[in-house]
């Protein structure tokens, strides 16, 4: 392997008790192929973590950019109130 440190790490007990069994169960051959897709996983669900933060920061700032005009808290609660009273007025008919 090109590019590879050693590290030294501590482990609560049950984590470490874990690795070995699975290097003696057969499915790893090392208690580093083990902690490797450890972070292999670590590192996916860290970039997948990052890209729902990117797409929800446009999101912001698509909302941010919104040329139409901003809406008071009493005008979003009047719209919703209208909402609601529309859904209650159609589940009524439907009963």
């Amino acid at each position: 392997m090109q590019g590879v440190e050693r590290l030294s790490i501590t482990l609560p007990a049950e984590m470490a008790r874990l690795i070995r069994a699975k290097v003696e169960e057969g499915r790893y051959a090392s208690n580093s192929e083990v902690i490797r897709e450890a972070m292999r996983s670590w590192q996916e669900r860290e970039q997948a973590r990052e890209e729902r933060l990117a797409a929800i920061r446009a999101k912001i700032d698509e909302a941010d950019n919104d040329p139409r005009p901003s809406l008071s808290g009493a005008e979003v609660d009047r719209h919703f109130e209208e909402r609601l009273r529309r859904s209650l007025a159609t589940r009524k008919d439907h009963a």
